[in-house]
C-alpha cells in the first residue's frame, strides 16, 4: 500500500466515525445543556459557590460570571506557579519567573495552552494536575457554555435570559469532559501511552552521576489535550513524544478526539433552536472547510515543494516516521482548524505551502470545526454576516433562523471578526518595530512566517508552535500573553451581548422573501464569506511570508 493510500484511507476513517458520532453524541450533549435535573454531585458544587441552578441570567450577568470566573482562576495558576518550590510534589523546581507564570496562566485560562517551557522540567506534579490539568478542562467547558447561550440567544423569545453559567460549567465539565476523558485515557493506555507521575529517568548529570527521575505524561491529560482544549503536555515534543502518542492507532484516536465535541455541536444547535437541518447546514460548513483544508495540507506536503524534498523524494523533515508524511499533515490540519495546539511534528519544517495551511486554518478563525464550543459560535457569527451581506444583495432585512439582524446585531458580528486580524497584524508589527522579531531563527520571508505564526496561534487561542522561534523573553511571553487574553475575551463579550440582543427579540416567521439557511446554496454562501473575509485581511501578510517563500 502507498503512502498516499494510506493516507486516504486513514482520512476515510476518520470521517466515518465523526459521522457515525455526530447524531448519538450531538444529542448527549443537548440533553446535558437542555436539561433541568441536577444530580447530588453537582447540587453539592451549587451550595459550596451559593449558586441558585434555577436563576437565570442576562447576558451582561452571564459575562461578568465569565470575565470573574477566569480572572480568579489567572491569578490562582499565577500564585501557584510563582509559589511551587514551597508546595507538595514540586520536584525542586525553582518558581516560574514572572514573565512566564503570566503567560502560562492566561496561556490555560484562555484554553491557548501555548507552552513555552518544557513542562518535564519547569513545573512540579502538584501545579501540572492541580493547576494546569484543571484549566484544561474547565477553559474547555467556558467555550461550550458560551456556544450554548448564543444559541438560546437564537432559541429563546422575548427574554432577556440566557441561562446560567455557573450550571453549564458545573455540568460540561462534569458530564461530557470528565466521562470522555475517563474513557479516552484508557483506550490511550491500551495504546501504549504512559500513565504515570516519573515516567522518564532524566540523564545522569556528569558531574554528581545522580539521576532525577521527571515527570512522564498522565493519559488521562493527553486525552484532555486531545479534546481541543489543550496543546500543552510534560514534554515539548508534544504528540510526537512517543510516551504521549506512540502508534498509528493512538494518532488516530486523538485526531478523532480533537474533532469529536467541535464536530457534534452542530447537532445541539439544530436542537435547540428545533430545526435539525439548521445544524446540518453549520455541520455541512465545517466539514467543505475541514476537508479541504486537509486535502491540501496532504498534496502540498507529499508533493514535496521544495529542492530538498524532491531530490529526496519526501518531505520527511521534523515528521516523525511511524506517522509517515499524510498522517502528520493530517494531525497539523486537525489542530489548527481547531484550537488544540497539539502537534506530531515541526510545522516549520513543513514545505512553503504546507506551512502555510495551518496558518490559513487559524486565520480562518478556527471554525472548521474550531475549538471546542469557539468554533460554533464563530461560525454562527460568520452566519449572522453572510444573511446580512445576502440581505443587502437583495434590499430587506435579513433573518437568521428567526431572528432578524439589525443594525445593533451586526455592529457585535463585526466587532467579533475584527478583534483577532487587529491583535495578529498589530503584535506581528510590534515584534518588528522594537527589534523583537530577531529571535526568529531565520530571516527574509520564512522568518516573517515564524513571527506570523506566533501572534496568529496566540490571538486564535490554538497553542500550536511554529517553532523556529524564540520566545522565551520577557517581551514576547507578555506580549502573546496580552494577545490570548484579549483575543478570547473580547469575541466572548461581543457573542454574548449578540446573544442578549437576539434574546429579546420575538421570532419572526418566514415568508417568500427569507432567506433559506438550511440549503446547498447558504452552505456555500458561508463558505465563501469565511474565504473572502480571511483573503481581505491576510492575503498581504501570507504573500510576504509562505507565498513569497514557495513562489
Amino acid at each position: 500500500m502507498t503512502t498516499t493510500t494510506a493516507g486516504v484511507l486513514f482520512i476515510l476513517s476518520l470521517v466515518v466515525a465523526l459521522v457515525a458520532v455526530h447524531k448519538p453524541f450531538g444529542d448527549y450533549l443537548y440533553r446535558v445543556v437542555a436539561g433541568t435535573r441536577q444530580s447530588r454531585v453537582e447540587r453539592g458544587v451549587y451550595r459550596l459557590v451559593g449558586v441558585d441552578p434555577s436563576a437565570g441570567q442576562t447576558w451582561g450577568v452571564y459575562a461578568r460570571a465569565v470575565l470573574a470566573f477566569s480572572a480568579v482562576s489567572i491569578l490562582f495558576l499565577y500564585a501557584f506557579q510563582r509559589l511551587q518550590n514551597h508546595l507538595w510534589l514540586s520536584l525542586g523546581f525553582d518558581p516560574v519567573v514572572p514573565h512566564g507564570a503570566w503567560n502560562t496562566a492566561v496561556s490555560f485560562v484562555t484554553n491557548t495552552n501555548w507552552q513555552w517551557y518544557s513542562g518535564e522540567s519547569t513545573m512540579g506534579h502538584l501545579v501540572q494536575m492541580a493547576g494546569l490539568a484543571v484549566q484544561n478542562f474547565v477553559s474547555a467547558a467556558v467555550g461550550i457554555a458560551v456556544a450554548v447561550a448564543l444559541v438560546r440567544g437564537f432559541a429563546g423569545s422575548r427574554t432577556g435570559e440566557l441561562g446560567n453559567f455557573w450550571v453549564d460549567l458545573t455540568r460540561i465539565t462534569l458530564r461530557v469532559l470528565l466521562p470522555v476523558s475517563v474513557l479516552g485515557a484508557l483506550a490511550l493506555m491500551l495504546g501504549g501511552v504512559v500513565q504515570n507521575l516519573s515516567g522518564g529517568t532524566d540523564v545522569t548529570t556528569l558531574t554528581g552521576g545522580v539521576q532525577t527521575i521527571t515527570g512522564g505524561p498522565i493519559a488521562g491529560q493527553e486525552v484532555i489535550k486531545e479534546l481541543g482544549t489543550n496543546g500543552g503536555g510534560f514534554y515539548n515534543a508534544n504528540s510526537a513524544h512517543p510516551f504521549e502518542n506512540p502508534t498509528t492507532w493512538t494518532n488516530w484516536l486523538e485526531i478523532f478526539l480533537i474533532l469529536l465535541i467541535p464536530f457534534s455541536l452542530p447537532r445541539v444547535f439544530g436542537r435547540m433552536v428545533g430545526q435539525n437541518r439548521q445544524g446540518y447546514a453549520v455541520a455541512a460548513v465545517m466539514a467543505i472547510l475541514a476537508v479541504a483544508s486537509v486535502a491540501l495540507t496532504n498534496v502540498f506536503e507529499l508533493t514535496g515543494h521544495g529542492t530538498v524534498p524532491q531530490a529526496v523524494g519526501a518531505a520527511l523533515e521534523g515528521k516523525e516516521v511511524r506517522f509517515d508524511v499524510s498522517n502528520s499533515a493530517t494531525f497539523a490540519a486537525a489542530t489548527t482548524l481547531t484550537s488544540t495546539g497539539a502537534v506530531n511534528s515541526f510545522h516549520d519544517s513543513y514545505t512553503s505551502f504546507g506551512g502555510m495551511m495551518p496558518l490559513v486554518n487559524m486565520m480562518l478563525g478556527e471554525v472548521a470545526p474550531g475549538g471546542v464550543g469557539a468554533g460554533l459560535y464563530g461560525l454562527l457569527i460568520l452566519a449572522v454576516i453572510t444573511v446580512f451581506v445576502a440581505g443587502l444583495m437583495v434590499g430587506r432585512t435579513p433573518e437568521y433562523v428567526g431572528k432578524k439582524i439589525g443594525s445593533r446585531e451586526i455592529k457585535f458580528a463585526s466587532l467579533y471578526f475584527l478583534v483577532t486580524p487587529a491583535l495578529v497584524l498589530t503584535g506581528t508589527a510590534a515584534a518588528f518595530a522594537t527589534g523583537n522579531a530577531a529571535t526568529a531563527l531565520n530571516s527574509g520571508p520564512h522568518g516573517l512566517s515564524e513571527v506570523i505564526y506566533a501572534f496568529t496561534s496566540a490571538s486564535n487561542n490554538n497553542g500550536s508552535a511554529f517553532a523556529g522561534i524564540t520566545v522565551n523573553t520577557q517581551w514576547w511571553n507578555t506580549a502573546l500573553g496580552l494577545c490570548m487574553l484579549l483575543g478570547r475575551f473580547l469575541p466572548i463579550i461581543f457573542v454574548l451581548a449578540l446573544a442578549g440582543s437576539l434574546a429579546r427579540q420575538a421570532p419572526t416567521p418566514a415568508s417568500e422573501g427569507t432567506l433559506p439557511t438550511h440549503r446547498p446554496l447558504f452552505v456555500g454562501m458561508v463558505v465563501g464569506v469565511t474565504v473572502i473575509l480571511v483573503a481581505l485581511t491576510f492575503l498581504p501578510a501570507l504573500a510576504l511570508g509562505p507565498l513569497a517563500e514557495g513562489l
